[in-house]
């Protein structure tokens, strides 16, 4: 049974209504040439009309239906941070890719409940994928109908597929760690953002290793990939809901040894 007192169904009722409205503005300006501005800092870091609008849209559907529940997001202030239940809202994770046509972004929607993740959503509309969590399992809907997500047995490092979403995340000690861990591995594959989770729940990739998260990266895909049966950790072993240096395994048995080359 769920600890969360309001029905799961309705939180899950809620996020699925987030997700068809965030498609809805992210598809309308997909590949029309967009315009990206710059928040700041050394490196670009995008934004687009259609992140704001999705969020925007997203807010609108939480505000009437749990108008007490808080909402973290990446495009705009936090609400009631200190509430039960909180919203982690990415309208588009993997804006790079978006503003390149290239359909590997995805919408990112996750309930916690007193600081645990319990729900995610994680959607590609354009491709016409979603990934979700229920109480029991994780599910995949795809253009070939729905089924269930599972990650697949792999206890070797040697035998490893491993993913990061670029190698610029990775700077001074980062970098060093990351190299000795992908040095380990059969394949390493830069791209993907939050789509290579949802691989990875799938059983297509057992290793996804990132720094640099923000909460609203990585929240929504603790519990689909823990509900397909994998794992997710920080590179020093803590939860990872608190972003930063994270580490996801579809194989819980190859978590130690990959933090151990993490930690060297």
């Amino acid at each position: 049974m769920s600890d969360v007192p309001i029905a799961f169904e309705s939180l899950l009722e809620t996020a699925h209504k987030l997700a068809n409205a965030a498609s809805s503005v992210t598809l309308s300006h997909f590949r029309t040439g967009t315009n990206a501005d710059h928040k700041g800092g050394s490196s670009f870091d995008p934004v687009t009309v259609a992140d704001r609008g999705a969020e925007e849209a997203m807010r609108a559907i939480i505000r009437r239906d749990f108008p007490d529940h808080g909402i973290a997001g990446e495009e705009f202030a936090p609400v009631n941070e200190g509430a039960d239940y909180v919203w982690s809202l990415d309208p588009i994770d993997g804006t790079r890719s978006y503003i390149t046509g290239l359909p590997i972004w995805g919408t990112l929607i996750g309930v916690l409940y007193q600081g645990k993740p319990v729900l995610g959503v994680m959607d590609q509309p354009f491709i016409g994928e979603r990934f979700w969590s229920d109480e029991q399992a994780a599910w995949y809907r795809g253009p070939n109908g729905l089924r269930r997500c599972r990650t697949r047995t792999c206890a070797s490092l040697g035998d490893a597929l491993l993913t990061a979403t670029t190698p610029d995340m990775f700077e001074g000690e980062d970098a060093t760690h990351f190299d000795r861990l992908a040095g380990s591995v059969r394949m390493r594959r830069f791209g993907g953002d939050c789509y290579a989770y949802g691989m990875l729940a799938l059983g297509q990739i057992d290793i996804v290793a990132e720094a640099c998260l923000k909460p609203f990266d990585i929240v929504a895909l603790i519990p689909i990939v823990e509900k397909a049966g994998g794992a997710v950790k920080t590179w020093d072993g803590g939860e990872p809901q608190a972003a930063g240096r994270c580490i996801a395994v579809g194989d819980p048995a190859l978590l130690d040894v990959a933090l151990d080359r993490l930690r060297g």
